[in-house]
C-alpha cells in the first residue's frame, strides 16, 4: 500500500518581530494575494492559514482580497488551521487569556465562515502548557499541530502520539512537525525528515512548506518542485494536503498512538524572562478585563452596544500582545511602545469601567453623616486581609481624637503609615477587611471626635527583629515561622549571561553567581500595632536596591517588597532561596493550574507561585505574583527576576551591533510572599495549593476603594 506525505502549504505569519506591527499588516496582506493567486493558477493546491486576525485585518483593508479567500475556504482548497486571534505564547498568558485566544477567533470565524476548526494550530510557540488539551477540548479542538520543543529539546515517543496534561484528562492528537514549519528551497532531506519517528503501522505523514516567518506561502519554484518529486522517495507519494486531512487519514489507528502526559517544555528559556515590561503589562491587563467580566454585564459575553464593543476591542489587544516572540520579549526594541500603548488602552479602559461602576453603586447607598470607605472586590475570590487607603480629610492630618468603626459602630483597629507623598496634610490608613467575591460595601466610617479604641500591638521589634502573634518574623538574615521552622533569608544572585534573546542551546543559567547583593543595616518603618516592617537599601554591583520586609498581625506569611533600578548588562537576577532539608517533590502555577515538576535545576515558565515539599514533613510555599519563570533543585529555589539581553538578537549573529539594545534597564518592582509549615506529604496539597492561589489574586486584584461623603455634617 502506497504511503502518503500530505505536502502543507503555508506562510507562518509574525505579524511583530523583526519588524513592527505595521509591516505585519504588509506582509498579510501580500501573502493572503498571494496565496489567492497560487489558488487560481493551480486548481489542485491546497494553502493551510487560520488566525482570526489575518482574516479580520483583510475585510476591513481588503473586502475584495476576503471575498476571494471566504470563496476558496467554501471550495475546502483554504484550510483553516487553528482559528485562534493569533498563534499565541503557550505558558505566560492566563488560562482565560488563552480561552479569549480561542473565543475571539472562534467568534469571528463562525460568524465569517461559518465553522470553526478542530485542528488547533501553534507551530512556532515554544511550549506548551499541561493545561492545554483540556482547553481544547472545551472548544472542540482535538487535533494540534506543534513543532517546538523540537527532537533536540524534548524527546518524544513518536512524532504523532495522544498527548493530554494530566491523569484522567481529555486526550488530544499531536503532530510534532519535523526541522521547520516553512522552507525556502524544499529538499528530498526536508521531507525525509517528516518520516522519521513516526509510529508502527502509521502511512501518512505531514510535511511543512512554503515561505513563512515574514509571510509569503507557496512559490511557483516549490509548486513545480513538488510535482516534479511526488514520487521521489521509495514506497511514499507526495500530495498537496492540510493538517485536517492528515488527521482524517490516521483517525482509526488513533487508540494505537503512544500516550504523553504532562506538559511539552521547552524552547528558548530566555523568553520568560527577557523584557518583562510586556509581560507585566499583559498580566494586568488580564486581570483588570476579567475584574471587569466579572463586574459589569456589558462586558461579559459581548453584547449590542458600545460597552461590548469597547469589552471585545479590548480583549483584541490584548490577544495581539499574546502572540510568542510579543510576549517572549524577542521583538525589535522598537516594536514594543505602541504594543504597550495598546495594552495600556485595554488595561485603562477596563480600570475606567470598574471606577464608574463602583461610583454608580455608591448612588444607592443611604447617606450617612460620617465620611466612608467603600470597597469592591471586583473578584471572583474572596478577599480577607490588609488595605491601605489614604483618605481625603481636606489637609488635615488624622487627629488624635478621631476613631474608624464598622457599620454596626464596632471600632476597626488600623495604623497609621506614612502617606506616599511627601507633603502635609496627608494620611494612610491600614486596616484588615474581609470580603466575598463581586461584594460592594462600607468597611469603615471615619468618626470625629471619638475616644478611640485601645488597641494592643501584635507587633514585637527587638535587635532588628520583627515578629507578630503567630509567630512570624523576619530579620535581614533569617525568616521565621511558627512551630520552630525557620529559612535562611533569599539571597539576590547576578549570573553571567553571554546568551541571544532567547537564550538559544541552553535549558538552565550558571549556578555560580558573579556578584551579591552588599545591604546596609536594616531601618524599622512601621511598629505595630499591626504592621512591623523594616527597609534595607543596598547595591548589587551598578543597581541600586530596596528591600521592605513585612509582617501582618494574624497572618502566617512574610512579605518582602522588593524594588531595584537594574543596570547589569547582559546578566541575569536571581532572587535565591536556600532550603533548610532536601526537597522531594514542588508544583509550579501554570495556565490555570499546577503542574509538579522534578527538580531537576532546568528554567521554567510559572505561574504566580510555587510549592517545594520538604523531605522532614515541611511545606514552604512562594507567592511571587511578578515572577515569570523559576528553576529548583533539592537544595534550592532560583526565581528569575530580571534578564538583561540584547534585543532581537539571534545567534549566530554576535551582537557586535553598536547600535543594539539592551532589555529591561530602569525601575522594576516585585512583591513575595514566602509560608512555611508543616505539611502532610500523603496526600496531594490541594488545600496549600488553593491557599497560595488565593493570596495570588488578592495582590493581582486588590478591593477598589472609594470615599463616600454624601450626608456628611459640616464638622464631620
Amino acid at each position: 500500500m502506497e504511503r502518503i506525505i500530505h505536502l502543507v502549504f503555508n506562510a507562518h505569519i509574525d505579524p511583530v518581530w523583526l519588524w513592527p506591527w505595521q509591516a505585519g499588516l504588509d506582509e498579510v496582506l501580500a501573502t493572503l494575494r498571494s496565496a489567492c493567486e497560487q489558488l487560481e493558477a493551480h486548481p489542485d493546491l491546497i494553502f493551510t492559514q487560520g488566525e482570526a486576525w489575518a482574516f479580520y485585518q483583510v475585510e476591513q483593508i481588503d473586502p475584495k482580497l476576503f471575498e476571494r479567500i471566504r470563496l476558496y475556504v467554501q471550495e475546502g482548497r483554504w484550510e483553516i488551521a487553528g482559528g485562534w486571534w493569533i498563534q499565541p505564547d503557550c505558558n505566560l498568558p492566563s488560562i482565560w487569556g488563552l480561552e479569549k485566544q480561542i473565543v475571539l477567533g472562534r467568534r469571528y470565524l463562525e460568524e465569517k465562515f461559518g465553522f470553526f476548526p478542530r485542528v488547533a494550530y501553534n507551530i512556532d510557540s515554544f511550549g506548551h502548557a499541561a493545561t492545554l488539551p483540556r482547553l481544547l477540548r472545551k472548544f472542540g479542538q482535538d487535533c494540534y499541530v506543534m513543532m517546538r520543543p523540537q527532537e533536540h529539546e524534548m524527546p518524544l515517543p513518536a512524532r504523532l502520539f495522544r498527548w493530554r496534561g494530566f491523569e484522567g484528562d481529555p486526550e488530544i492528537t499531536v503532530f510534532r512537525i519535523a526541522r521547520a514549519y516553512t522552507t525556502r528551497d524544499i529538499t528530498l532531506e526536508h521531507v525525509k525528515a517528516a518520516l522519521s519517528e513516526l509510529p508502527d503501522g502509521i502511512e501518512h505523514t505531514m510535511c511543512f512548506v512554503g515561505l513563512g516567518d515574514h509571510g509569503g506561502g507557496p512559490t511557483e519554484r516549490q509548486i513545480a518542485w513538488c510535482r516534479k518529486h511526488a514520487t521521489a522517495i521509495s514506497g511514499w507519494r507526495m500530495i498537496f494536503s492540510s493538517p485536517r486531512r492528515f488527521f482524517e487519514a490516521i483517525s482509526a489507528q488513533r487508540e494505537r498512538l503512544p500516550l504523553v502526559t504532562g506538559e511539552l517544555q521547552h524552547h528558548a528559556i530566555g523568553c520568560y524572562s527577557v523584557y518583562r515590561p510586556i509581560k507585566t503589562a499583559i498580566r494586568r491587563a488580564e486581570h483588570r478585563l476579567r475584574q471587569a467580566e466579572l463586574l459589569l454585564t456589558d462586558w461579559q459575553e459581548p453584547r449590542n452596544g458600545a460597552s461590548s464593543a469597547q469589552y471585545g476591542r479590548a480583549w483584541q489587544r490584548v490577544c495581539f500582545a499574546h502572540f510568542h516572540d510579543t510576549l517572549g520579549g524577542t521583538c525589535i526594541p522598537s516594536a514594543y511602545p505602541t504594543i504597550l500603548e495598546q495594552v495600556g488602552a485595554a488595561t485603562a479602559d477596563a480600570e475606567e469601567a470598574l471606577h464608574i461602576e463602583l461610583r454608580k453603586r455608591l448612588q444607592t447607598f443611604a447617606a450617612d453623616e460620617c465620611q466612608r470607605v467603600i470597597a469592591m472586590n471586583a473578584s471572583d475570590s474572596p478577599f480577607e486581609g490588609y488595605i491601605e487607603h489614604e483618605p481625603w480629610l481636606d489637609w488635615q492630618a488624622w487627629p488624635a481624637n478621631m476613631q474608624l468603626v464598622d457599620t454596626e459602630g464596632q471600632p476597626i483597629p488600623f495604623q497609621l503609615m506614612e502617606p506616599e507623598a511627601c507633603s502635609h496634610g496627608l494620611t494612610r490608613l491600614l486596616f484588615r477587611t474581609r470580603l466575598q467575591p463581586c461584594e460592594v460595601r462600607t468597611v469603615a466610617r471615619i468618626v470625629p471626635n471619638a475616644t478611640p479604641a485601645a488597641v494592643t500591638s501584635g507587633i514585637t521589634i527587638s535587635e532588628h527583629v520583627i515578629c507578630n502573634d503567630c509567630g512570624v518574623g523576619c530579620s535581614a538574615k533569617r525568616l521565621q515561622f511558627n512551630d520552630s521552622l525557620s529559612l535562611r533569608a533569599p539571597d539576590l544572585d547576578l549570573l553571567e549571561d553571554p546568551t541571544d534573546t532567547w537564550s538559544h542551546g541552553i535549558d538552565r543559567y550558571v549556578e555560580q553567581p558573579i556578584g551579591k547583593a552588599l545591604w546596609e543595616e536594616p531601618v524599622v518603618l512601621d511598629r505595630g500595632p499591626l504592621l512591623g516592617s523594616f527597609l534595607q537599601e543596598g547595591q548589587l554591583c551598578s543597581s541600586p536596591i530596596r528591600a521592605e520586609w513585612r509582617v501582618y498581625v494574624g497572618e502566617e506569611f512574610v512579605e518582602l517588597r522588593l524594588s531595584l533600578c537594574w543596570m547589569e548588562p547582559r546578566k541575569v537576577l536571581k532572587l535565591v532561596i536556600p532550603l533548610p532539608c532536601p526537597a522531594v517533590r514542588r508544583y509550579d502555577g501554570i495556565p490555570g493550574g499546577w503542574l509538579e515538576r522534578a527538580n531537576d535545576g532546568a528554567e521554567r515558565p510559572i505561574r504566580d507561585a510555587m510549592l517545594i515539599l520538604l523531605d522532614d514533613g515541611s511545606q514552604l510555599g512562594i507567592v511571587c505574583p511578578d515572577v515569570f519563570a523559576a528553576d529548583a533543585t533539592s537544595e534550592r529555589v532560583r526565581l528569575t527576576l530580571l534578564r538583561n539581553a540584547l534585543m532581537a538578537h539571534h545567534d549566530p549573529h554576535p551582537g557586535t551591533s553598536a547600535r543594539a539594545e539592551l532589555s529591561d534597564r530602569g525601575v522594576h518592582r516585585f512583591r513575595f510572599r514566602f509560608f512555611y509549615k508543616w505539611g502532610d506529604l500523603s496526600s496531594y496539597p490541594d488545600l496549600t495549593l488553593r491557599q497560595l492561589d488565593s493570596h495570588a489574586l488578592m495582590l493581582h486584584r486588590p478591593p477598589l476603594l472609594a470615599d463616600l461623603t454624601r450626608g456628611m455634617r459640616r464638622e464631620c
